[in-house]
């Protein structure tokens, strides 16, 4: 069954020199990770996402379409990046989920994909 692993986070964790190192360690720990899941047969996709500042929202009201700088909500946490993975249940997504590397106070979404 497919997982998403949704990495949430704070941006802030990441500015000036110590959160310069901090984003360094943890971009080579997910490298590590995602290799070993990849060559397991696991891993699906996975990618980090850029900073919220670069976000554009599409939002549909009444039928409508509009376009709009930055995040869907205005949260201290983001989006930082996913895993998607293909494992046997919940249980296995959640052992791979617990391994993430992430910034203190960083929390992992577990969502199973709708089988179609």
């Amino acid at each position: 069954m497919q997982y998403m692993l949704l990495i949430y986070e704070a941006e802030s964790a990441y500015e000036g020199p110590a959160g310069e190192a901090a984003r360094k360690d943890i971009v080579a720990r997910h490298m590590a990770l995602a290799g070993e899941l990849r060559t397991k047969g696991v891993m699906q996709a996975g990618s980090g996402l850029q900073s919220i500042t670069t976000a554009t929202t599409v939002l549909t009201e009444g039928g409508k379409q509009t376009v709009h700088d930055g995040p869907f909500a205005e949260t201290r946490e983001h989006l930082g990046g996913y895993y998607l993975v293909d494992v046997p249940d919940l249980d296995a997504a959640l052992a791979i989920a617990k391994r993430i590397p992430a910034v203190d106070g960083g929390k992992v979404e577990v969502r199973p994909l709708i089988q179609h």
